[in-house]
């Protein structure tokens, strides 16, 4: 099935997707502090489940075309879409990307973080997880009524490159709001004044990729879990967008 373009939202749907982001970054949050050696990946996943069960919201991802879980978390060289699984241990030292969708009357937020489990295990994996995230703002930075695609793809390459990131090209951000996938595509590179034109009103999830070696990935027998081509580690980072006037909000902030 084809993406929906992603339209303007109206006042109540902007209304919801505020609730749905802010939930769906406090989960986060919640797992990250929750994180720890020796849990496994699973038992993460279900205090995510836990939480939203608190909650008059669901979770997007169980269920879209087939994925088993409620959230995607995936560890080192997984790029994304890696499933919760009751045998996979975290370490300290760990790169841990959770990935997290929320619908909440109807409306999606997207939203991803990545953090290292502990402590970095070295200055480059530090950077690695730093730039990834700056790249993503610098992207959110662009962001505003009448901005081209291209404007926020080459502001995200930029910020990646100059800390010379593996750039990932075959995943891309992308429109959200009434479907977890709107059109349109939103790369993480590309050139200024080029592409689609955003309006205010419009909700987009940003979200750069980035490795310590190639830009190349490939597909787990799973048929979820994405691995970068080298077996180098990777960081994701996304957020939830609202486009304004002159500027922009950030939805998936607590």
């Amino acid at each position: 099935m084809t993406d929906m373009m992603t339209k303007v939202k109206t006042a109540e749907e902007i209304a919801a997707m505020r609730h749905s982001g802010k939930l769906n970054a406090s989960i986060l949050q919640l797992l990250k502090s929750k994180a720890q050696p020796g849990m496994t990946t699973k038992e993460l996943a279900d205090i995510a489940a836990a939480e939203l069960a608190k909650h008059d919201a669901k979770a997007t991802f169980m269920g879209y075309e087939g994925f088993p879980d409620v959230i995607c978390i995936s560890v080192n060289d997984e790029v994304v879409h890696g499933i919760p699984n009751r045998f996979k241990t975290l370490e300290t030292g760990d790169v841990v990307s959770l990935d997290f969708g929320v619908t909440y009357k109807g409306m999606v937020t997207d939203h991803a973080i990545t953090f290292a489990l502990g402590a970095p295990k070295n200055r480059r994996v530090e950077q690695l997880i730093n730039t990834t995230e700056r790249a993503m703002m610098a992207g959110i930075g662009t962001l505003h009524d009448g901005v081209r695609v291209g404007v926020i793809a080459h502001a995200v390459e930029k910020a990646l490159d100059r800390e010379r990131l593996g750039i990932v090209k075959d995943l891309v951000g992308h429109g959200t709001g009434h479907q977890l996938h709107e059109e349109p595509n939103i790369p993480n590179y590309g050139r200024a004044g080029t592409g689609m034109v955003l309006v205010k009103g419009m909700t987009v999830a940003i979200e750069p990729m980035a490795t310590l070696g190639t830009d190349r990935v490939w597909l787990d027998n799973d048929g979820w879990t994405v691995h970068s081509g080298d077996g180098s580690l990777s960081a994701h980072f996304e957020h939830t967008i609202l486009i304004t006037d002159d500027a922009f909000e950030i939805l998936t902030e607590i």
